[in-house]
């Protein structure tokens, strides 16, 4: 699998936090950084739509800002993706379980790094449920 991640500058530090540990934790997959590089302020857009617009069936993505708010509402202007903005570790597992969703959205002003770990490892290791959530998952892009 593919993962593609990416934050603004206050999502920053957990990004790269969260990179170290995924290369440890899940050595098979295959991280991409689309940014940010740095704490300057800027603009979480531009990071959310670079995720967005890597994600394909095989991949998954993870963003990251202050709120989550900003880069989920970004990534699910792209057809295709799922971006579900979570802050338990139990929404992850829902996220996937139920929406199918292809994007972790963290709040990183929020949310601990140990829960943030959490989040990722059941956004990661839990698969989509089909089933009676498929016909709903599929009414999702217009």
């Amino acid at each position: 699998m593919k993962l593609y991640i990416g934050s603004d500058h206050a999502g920053f530090e957990m990004k790269e936090t969260l990179k170290d540990w995924m290369v440890k934790e899940f050595p098979s997959i295959q991280i991409e950084d689309k940014g940010c590089a740095t704490v300057e302020s800027c603009d979480y857009a531009d990071y959310a739509h670079a995720v967005a617009e890597s994600i394909n069936n095989d991949s998954r993505g993870i963003l990251l800002c202050g709120s989550a708010n900003g880069v989920n509402i970004a990534a699910n202007k792209h057809a295709g993706v799922r971006a579900a903005l979570c802050w338990t570790e139990e929404i992850a597992v829902l996220a996937r379980q139920h929406n199918d969703a292809n994007i972790l959205s963290i709040p990183a002003r929020f949310v601990s790094i140990e829960g943030a770990q959490a989040m990722v490892r059941a956004f990661l290791n839990t698969p989509f449920e089909g089933g009676r959530h498929t016909k709903r998952v599929e009414k999702i892009d217009l």
